[in-house]
């Protein structure tokens, strides 16, 4: 049996791939010709991003056995930074997405030459009409995968991601989820859920849908609840670099406690400008491709 697997949101990382902010922001003008267009708060200093993300890389490398970075592309914008979104990471090979988001259309093929050159294989890939990104996909086990219905998300690009897996063993599990702030927001669904273990999970209720929830709490889930007042600052966007080992941006207090009494232990980073500027948490900036089973 293989000692690894990418049907995982929680195990020890093993592989994952990162795009350094050295790599997606380039230079303080290209971040000025495009933080307006793309939705960002404001214009990331980079100076202050590569602090943050040096750190950021810090952590990982004392979680994970490998890291790869993406190159830079002066033909992709600054949310090349997620590079969870473009892809999904599978026992089978790596799917690759078609982004939702227009100015993001460029970057799953940029990750597929990538994935060629490091020996990893690509089991097939989203087309037109559907849109699928990789922050509405997250694994609940090693059969089942939950993708949210979004904006950046659609029913043809469900019904093509049911194609590839569902013939190999896999149960899709689809969220509808709500409007929210609208098609031009960053939604997805990892934005209100973060497994962070087996039976362990970080939610925000308030947008979750109720048939899913429940799903949830039927599989045996327990759910970290975040509070209103640390939705905005992603508190519900968690990453695992173990099980109930996590890593969350700072500013979320009440989360953090309430992860600590779950039994976690949580390591913070600071991401003023490589994560709230850009709606991107810490399972935003990192595409893992494996990890350890127990």
């Amino acid at each position: 049996m293989p000692s690894t697997t990418a049907h995982s949101e929680y195990l020890p990382l093993d592989t994952v791939f990162i795009k350094p902010a050295s790599n997606s922001y380039i230079s303080t003008s290209n971040i000025e010709s495009q933080w307006e267009g793309l939705n960002f708060l404001s214009p990331p200093n980079i100076e202050k991003a590569l602090e943050e993300y040096s750190v950021i890389e810090q952590i990982l490398s004392s979680h994970s056995s490998s890291i790869f970075s993406f190159p830079k592309d002066k033909n992709l914008s600054l949310d090349a930074l997620y590079c969870r979104d473009a892809s999904i990471a599978t026992d089978h090979g790596m799917i690759l997405c078609r982004m939702g988001k227009t100015a993001r259309k460029g970057e799953p093929e940029s990750q597929k030459e990538v994935y060629e050159k490091n020996g990893i294989p690509v089991l097939g890939s989203i087309k037109t009409p559907g849109t699928l990104e990789g922050g509405d996909v997250a694994w609940l086990d090693e059969k089942t995968l939950a993708v949210g219905h979004t904006y950046r998300t659609n029913e043809d690009g469900i019904r093509q991601l049911k194609e590839l897996l569902e013939p190999r063993g896999i149960e899709i599990l689809v969220a509808d989820l709500p409007h929210y702030k609208g098609a031009s927001d960053v939604f997805h669904l990892m934005s209100i859920l973060s497994p962070v273990d087996k039976d362990l999970a970080v939610v925000y209720s308030p947008l979750m849908p109720i048939k899913f929830r429940n799903e949830l709490l039927k599989r045996g889930f327990e759910l970290v609840e975040v509070p209103d007042e640390e939705f905005d600052s992603m508190g519900c966007n968690v990453l695992a670099l173990a099980p109930r080992k996590c890593v969350m941006v700072s500013g979320n207090p009440i989360t953090k406690d309430r992860l600590n009494s779950a039994g976690c232990t949580v390591i913070e980073y600071l991401g003023d400008e490589i994560s709230v500027k850009g709606g991107g948490g810490p399972t935003c900036l990192t595409r893992p491709i494996s990890r350890f089973k127990k």
